[in-house]
């Protein structure tokens, strides 16, 4: 009788482990592990063993809340199912192998509050939809082969506070949207392809702490008003073509000192007067 007794708690709570996720949202999940080449993970699944012991997933209430499976040597491309998982809170997969483009939808994740794709193969466009995710607080797409646009919605998402996109192929203008961003601390936009020039409203994003614009074509005057982002403790807008008088304040905040590219192509720092209102612009 003992011996029924706990056969039948096995059975009972092997049954509990394995009914605590849809079959839809676990489906998902293997498609992801083949879609990226799961048998040459680092550190794999068993996927005839309950979820809840795949390496990098968590749950909460029977949904899949988080995927983190940074560094973890993710081969191939995100499946357009992953969207599904409408619970979903962080998609970490920094540092893998992964191509393709981000899904055109990943929009539909209006959970997710933070999204690190960082460090991959990823080529395309951001989608549009990226500006629906209004829980979102971290972005960060940089060192992958991104280009398009910078979505002109991107100041839609009001709770963002860390949008990292460096050394990717975006082109085109700063979205005036972007200035509307009240929680942003970090904005690094630096080896891209942006134009156009630096918008004063900058001095919108109260709670900056660090900015980099390095290694793009921004011209025009750089504005005065960054001095009044007083949270401001890292800058770096050199190599560009911004051009005219710059304080000497911002110079000693910039980490190269405003050095520029002028229309020659010859590098450029701008030497600033004690008198922040003077500036000499030198050749170097």
């Amino acid at each position: 009788m003992k011996k029924i007794t706990i056969l039948c708690l096995t059975i009972l709570f092997s049954f509990s482990m394995l009914a605590n996720i849809s079959s839809s949202e676990r489906e998902i999940l293997v498609k992801l592990y083949k879609a990226t080449n799961g048998n040459e993970w680092i550190n794999k699944w068993d996927l005839s063993s309950s979820v809840t012991t795949w390496y990098g997933v968590k749950l909460l209430n029977d949904k899949v809340v988080s995927i983190n499976l940074s560094n973890n040597n993710l081969i191939g491309e995100i499946p357009l199912e992953i969207v599904k998982l409408k619970s979903l809170q962080e998609l970490n997969l920094y540092k893998n192998k992964i191509s393709g483009v981000i899904p055109s939808a990943i929009g539909d994740l209006n959970e997710l509050r933070i999204l690190n794709l960082s460090f991959n193969k990823l080529s395309g466009n951001i989608p549009n939809s990226i500006c629906k995710m209004v829980n979102l607080k971290s972005i960060e797409l940089y060192m992958n082969r991104l280009s398009g646009e910078l979505p002109s919605q991107i100041g839609s998402l009001n709770q963002l506070e860390v949008l990292s996109l460096y050394n990717n192929e975006i082109y085109g203008e700063i979205p005036t949207s972007l200035y509307s961003l009240k929680a942003l601390k970090i904005l690094l936009l630096n080896s891209n392809k942006f134009s156009g020039r630096l918008n004063p409203q900058v001095a919108s994003l109260s709670n900056l702490e660090s900015i980099s614009l390095f290694d793009n074509n921004l011209m025009g005057q750089v504005p005065f008003e960054l001095e009044k982002l007083k949270n401001l403790k890292e800058m770096n807008i050199s190599f560009n073509m911004f051009s005219g008088l710059v304080s000497k304040d911002l110079v000693q905040l910039d980490a190269m000192n405003m050095k520029m590219i002028n229309d020659k192509g010859i590098a450029v720092l701008l030497n600033v007067a004690m008198d922040k209102n003077k500036a000499v612009v030198s050749e170097d």
